[in-house]
């Protein structure tokens, strides 16, 4: 597993108050966007087997937001199913699904939420929960830091409970669900988000090295089919170029001895984007796989200045181009 690495917040970020209501620190509304505290009730009927289910939205102001979701978190049975939801850099999806490979103690969920809470309720780009199936119950915080609680219809009245006890009302909405329109008449999303992490310097963790650490903490997997390239509406893409950033470890398991392999290749989907990943680092002596850092597939015309020549669709999956990036040599015999 990778070495977690602690994350500081940015120093000097001033925190967005609106009519009382504090912000999480990344968020920043657009002008004339006015959050609310309180919650909107959606009633949801099942399909084939699944049950009718209620599902709570709630904006509480951000002082209030880690007790309250403590309390969220009660509802939740034994076991859990993490998951996670971040805007993608993958050319063909705006945004990255993660969820649990199989169920955990809903304990160690929330040991790894501890771990990072201040990151997870801070940073806008961000959303993260867990749910269960039997009863079907979710506890889900959103990008604009509000707890979704999806719970059977019996659970209606525990769930109201818990909002009068916090005092929190019922409203006709609590956040814009539309892009905002500004003055020149152009639409616009109803915040602006804004980076939380203090980097300083590589050693510093970003936003791509806690994810790594999530997932291998939950664990959790993206939500596609590994074997097939489709875009967001499922059509088919054939082969397509894709860039990679893979973690290597010393062979002997030097913890001090590493590197990052920048990998440019043309697959037909990420099994296959793999495959070719752990064959070409095999070259390498002193350097093991460890674990992908980021996988993404690009878009053409954004392919590097070192493959202008690559055609338009290369006739089969091949590595174009590596490049290590060592933060300590391995030791020679």
């Amino acid at each position: 597993m990778v070495q977690m690495r602690a994350y500081r917040l940015r120093e000097g970020l001033q925190r967005v108050e609106i009519n009382g209501y504090p912000l999480p620190l990344g968020i920043v509304p657009r002008d004339g966007v006015i959050p609310v505290e309180g919650f909107t009730l959606d009633y949801n009927a099942g399909q084939d087997d699944d049950p009718d289910t209620y599902l709570f939205t709630v904006a509480v102001a951000h002082d209030r937001l880690p007790d309250f979701l403590e309390r969220a978190w009660q509802f939740l049975p034994d076991r859990v199913t993490p998951l996670l939801e971040i805007g993608s850099r993958d050319a063909y999806r705006t945004v990255d699904v993660f969820i649990g490979k199989d169920s955990i103690d809903k304990d160690d969920f929330l040991s790894g939420w501890a771990s990072y809470d201040t990151f997870l309720l801070e940073d806008g780009s961000i959303a993260a929960g867990a749910n269960a199936e039997e009863p079907f119950v979710e506890v889900f915080v959103d990008q604009f830091k509000r707890v979704l609680i999806h719970v059977p219809l019996a659970m209606r009245d525990d769930v109201e409970a818990l909002l009068t006890s916090y005092g929190i009302e019922e409203v006709p909405l609590t956040w814009p669900d539309q892009p905002v329109m500004s003055d020149d008449e152009s639409a616009e999303e109803p915040v602006s988000l804004r980076p939380i992490l203090q980097i300083e310097d590589e050693f510093s963790p970003d936003i791509d090295e806690l994810l790594l650490q999530l997932r291998q903490l939950w664990p959790l997997e993206l939500n596609i089919d590994p074997t097939a390239n489709v875009d967001a509406e499922g059509r088919p893409l054939g082969l397509t170029l894709w860039h990679a950033v893979v973690i290597l470890r010393g062979s002997e398991n030097e913890d001090e001895v590493g590197a990052y392999a920048a990998v440019w290749a043309t697959a037909g989907s990420i099994v296959e984007m793999e495959g070719l990943i752990r064959q070409a680092l095999d070259v390498f002596p002193g350097l093991e796989y460890e674990a992908i850092y980021t996988i993404d597939r690009v878009a053409y015309d954004e392919r590097p200045d070192e493959l202008s020549d690559l055609p338009p669709r290369p006739e089969s999956a091949q590595i174009h181009l590596i490049s290590i990036d060592p933060w300590a040599e391995p030791t020679s015999e």
